[in-house]
């Protein structure tokens, strides 16, 4: 059963009747909030209100700064757990040259084992954008130099004078953190070469 983190508590609670859970989580049945309010109290539990909507309302007895403590903890570890996915931005142009776009794939490719998801743009410029196939050429070359790490998340599509392309890593069964050192070991080993 989830527990919403702003329960109300023994006093707040106004409703006449109630239906009680008591700590183990067995049904104690319908009655009075009064008569609720001082089981809880003989038992030294507090009365939290867990399902407002029922008819009638749903309470359990349960040690309100325990359970506030462990929705704080759980919180934490979520947030810490937690892993923010940014979009970084890869520009192209139709006319490219083949070693640009080598080195804009490059770039790509460590955005992407990062963890990151990628924006692909083309800015098309005067008469350029009677020829968008040229841009749509240059995206599907670039996505498949990026294949290995990445998905196309969106397709090349036209928006105004730009064309955008979004690719996003694949699903890794490494971590993030593994796959930053391998890729920093590769990069001392190319060094020492």
């Amino acid at each position: 059963m989830d527990i919403a983190v702003d329960l109300m508590i023994n006093e707040e609670i106004r409703d006449r009747e109630v239906r009680l859970i008591d700590e183990n989580g067995e049904q104690l049945g319908v009655m009075l909030t009064s008569k609720a309010l001082e089981l809880a109290e003989e038992r030294g539990y507090d009365l939290a209100k867990i399902q407002p909507g029922a008819k009638p309302p749903v309470c359990k007895l349960l040690d309100y700064d325990k359970y506030r403590y462990e929705q704080s903890r759980r919180e934490r570890e979520n947030r810490k757990n937690q892993r923010v996915v940014d979009i970084k931005e890869v520009q192209l142009s139709a006319t490219i040259e083949e070693n640009d776009v080598l080195t804009k794939a490059k770039q790509a490719i460590r955005f992407l084992e990062d963890g990151d998801k990628v924006k692909v743009s083309i800015r098309f410029r005067g008469r350029q954008i009677t020829h968008s196939e040229i841009g749509t050429q240059v995206m599907q070359n670039f996505a498949d130099r990026c294949k290995d790490v990445s998905v196309v998340e969106r397709r090349p599509l036209m928006d105004g004078r730009h064309m955008i392309m979004v690719l996003a890593p694949k699903a890794a069964k490494a971590s993030f953190a593994e796959k930053k050192a391998a890729r920093e070991r590769n990069a001392s080993k190319e060094a020492q070469e």
